[in-house]
């Protein structure tokens, strides 16, 4: 299954990793608006979500005022990110593009650049990471920055199966059963994730989306976004509910 594929079959799902979605995007933004305005001034107004999933972080900076553009790889991701903003009357520009292409598909620079929720470790090698992170510095204007959230790999142990739980999440009278499953090779690492559907019978239904994740460090993607042009690269443990990794594109 490609990372396409995993996420076009997440979408419809995707809000049920987090206990209370709509929540989760109020308090996100809030977290990172203070960090944007901590590093890049008060006077940050365009930002470009190259990784914008079903909009989570687009959709909170929207609503904080922002001039929002978002791409992500999946078009059906896309297409639930774009129908979540019209419900919310939030003007953002979606489209379907890949990271590793940002500039070449935005053609433009914007004040700050996000890609979180551990977007980037889906990028295997350090060369398709350094390769994002070029774009990302070519859409960054200068004085403005790049930020990224990962997961802290660091933390964990990279051997065996692991068993990841999320929850029990509750739609209507459906009940669902959230967890992932990991399987180690080195640093790259197979994931499921599994939404078990119980809706009282004596069955249920399972759905599993499979694809690969990089445990990549903080070290490595610091030294990747200083490779590709960022200054004042510095890892941020919060306020933001995964480590953040923040980079200024100099002024000339």
């Amino acid at each position: 299954m490609t990372v396409t594929d995993f996420y076009d079959r997440l979408a419809p799902f995707y809000h049920l990793i987090y206990p209370d979605w709509d929540a989760s995007i109020h308090r996100q933004a809030a977290a990172l608006e203070g960090i944007i305005k901590a590093r890049w001034g008060r006077n940050v107004q365009t930002v470009l979500d190259a990784a914008c999933g079903i909009g989570t972080q687009a959709l909170g900076l929207a609503a904080r005022g922002y001039t929002v553009t978002a791409s992500d790889l999946s078009p059906v991701e896309v297409a639930r990110a774009k129908h979540e903003a019209a419900a919310r009357s939030l003007p953002i520009s979606f489209s379907v593009g890949d990271m590793r292409s940002a500039y070449a598909h935005h053609q433009r620079q914007f004040d700050v650049v996000i890609a979180c929720d551990n977007s980037v470790p889906h990028l295997l090698t350090d060369a398709d990471l350094l390769e994002a992170f070029q774009q990302f510095y070519a859409c960054t204007r200068p004085g403005g920055g790049c930020l990224i959230s990962v997961r802290d790999y660091a933390a964990e142990q990279h051997a065996g199966l692991q068993v990841k739980p999320y929850g029990i999440r509750i739609e209507g009278h459906t009940r669902y059963l959230v967890f992932q499953v990991w399987e180690f090779h080195g640093d790259i690492y197979d994931l499921a994730m599994y939404f078990v559907e119980d809706h009282g019978a004596a069955e249920a239904v399972t759905h599993i989306m499979r694809t690969q994740y990089y445990a990549v460090g903080s070290g490595t993607l610091i030294s990747l976004l200083q490779q590709a042009g960022f200054q004042d690269v510095q890892r941020l443990d919060e306020p933001f509910f995964q480590p953040i990794i923040v980079g200024t594109h100099p002024q000339r």
